[in-house]
């Protein structure tokens, strides 16, 4: 059954689905400020003003360092301080930013100044030992970021990508290819998988080192490359121009089932285009009446909540509410399963294949099924990780990293710290979980009068 998934695959992959995701923009833009704030705004908040009473002078460390300097270093602290203060999800006291002031001006200063390290590096690694000494002693996310940490982990949370989407190996006759990410430049100009590149910018592929065609396959933005490649297709030469852009990576991906009329499909990730992945299969499989689905989120880290949210539609009665997330001293923003076409809707069993580094939007929305009785979780319990993270960013480049919010089920339960518990725990990490919830679901689809669990 998997090989005609990737067999039909072929012949739509081709297709849009702006309609579709047309009709999760209003959802999008009336939450983005909810889970993304630095990225709408640009900036972390402004520090209030603070009085005489909380804020104490600090003594100027005696060395050379140019005037001012100090003073800008406090100035800094005080905006990441503020930002904490007034965003993150826990309570922090004025009296740990106070100790810290002691700490960087009888120690860390000196230290990292005698190291000869530069004021950005003081001004970032003092400022993550802030972030340290005020977040919880329970929260492992919350962390500050000099810029380069901070633009990858933007990056890779929201599932964004800079290259030109080719994997591969080298051999004896080129680069085989193994693996072309469909939204980017190298699929759209036909290069797919087992097609054999001979040649990198009139470079012949067999004169260079895999790490050197790595390079090569990982250049800046905008940058454009020249590749001749031998067609598995038709087995003909063919030159194309590539260009490295930024696109999302595919997040949905078949596995084979030796249960006939059961399909799974692997989420790795969530991003902005994990709902446009999922409906492509979702389509192929609605070909096949009676069949029952498998998610498997198993080392699934989350991603935005928006991202399961969305697909949520393809699953639950359209409108009810999903789950909603409470920032400090803010209202509650309830999320609703989305209004989709009643064709796009999957009516067959469902289990969610889950464990302990399925985190973050995975556990949203795997727990929000579970809850409503629509899937079955099979595994072991989750990371316990239902939290809303979001991102402040300066004007320097460096981003601040905080836990802004707690989810909550729609009925008002708090998600777990222990993480979800499996209505059918598998302990053994070598057991095919697959065939086990094949067999399972194969039991429900011949007997749906014993309900999903």
């Amino acid at each position: 059954m998997s090989c005609a998934i990737i067999s039909a695959m072929e012949m739509i992959k081709r297709k849009t689905f702006w309609i579709f995701l047309s009709l999760f923009l209003i959802s999008f833009v009336f939450t983005a400020e909810l889970f993304f704030p630095g990225r709408l705004f640009g900036a972390a908040s402004s520090p209030k003003k603070e009085t005489a009473a909380n804020t104490q002078p600090q003594e100027k460390p005696k060395d050379t360092a140019a005037p001012n300097t100090y003073q800008e270093y406090i100035d800094f602290f005080e905006k990441v301080y503020k930002t904490v203060e007034n965003d993150y999800y826990f309570p922090v006291k004025r009296e740990a930013f106070d100790r810290f002031l002691v700490q960087f001006n009888t120690k860390i200063y000196g230290q990292l100044k005698g190291e000869d390290k530069t004021s950005d590096y003081i001004r970032w690694r003092s400022a993550a030992l802030l972030v340290d000494a005020l977040k919880d002693p329970e929260d492992s996310f919350s962390a500050f970021m000099p810029p380069k940490y901070a633009d990858k982990y933007e990056k890779e949370v929201l599932g964004e990508q800079i290259d030109l989407g080719i994997e591969g190996k080298l051999t004896d006759g080129g680069y085989l290819v193994t693996r072309v990410e469909p939204r980017a430049d190298a699929y759209v100009q036909g290069l797919r998988e087992k097609d054999i590149i001979l040649a990198i910018d009139d470079v012949v592929v067999t004169k260079l080192a895999e790490d050197a065609i790595g390079q090569k396959f990982n250049p800046l933005v905008g940058t454009k490359v020249g590749l001749r490649y031998l067609a598995n297709e038709d087995q003909k030469e063919r030159n194309i121009t590539v260009v490295s852009q930024q696109y999302f990576k595919q997040s949905v991906f078949p596995e084979p089932v030796d249960v006939p009329g059961v399909f799974c499909l692997q989420i790795r990730h969530f991003n902005q285009k994990t709902s446009e992945d999922l409906l492509r299969f979702l389509q192929v499989i609605e070909r096949y009446p009676g069949s029952a689905l498998i998610l498997d989120l198993r080392g699934n880290p989350g991603g935005p909540p928006l991202a399961a949210q969305e697909i949520s539609g393809f699953f639950l009665t359209p409108t009810e509410d999903f789950a909603y997330f409470q920032k400090k001293e803010e209202k509650i923003a309830r999320l609703q399963v989305p209004l989709i076409p009643e064709k796009y809707h999957y009516k067959g069993p469902i289990a969610i294949l889950v464990d302990k580094e399925s985190g973050s939007s995975s556990e949203l929305f795997s727990g929000v099924l579970q809850k409503r009785g629509r899937a079955v979780l099979i595994g072991t319990n989750t990371a316990g990780k239902v939290l809303l993270k979001s991102m402040f960013h300066f004007d320097d480049g460096s981003m601040l990293l905080l836990v802004t919010a707690r989810g909550h089920f729609y009925d008002g339960a708090v998600f777990d710290f222990n993480g979800l518990t499996p209505d059918k725990p598998v302990e053994d990490s070598q057991a095919d979980l697959v065939h086990f919830a094949a067999i399972y679901l194969k039991g429900q689809v011949l007997n749906p009068n014993l309900g999903v669990r």
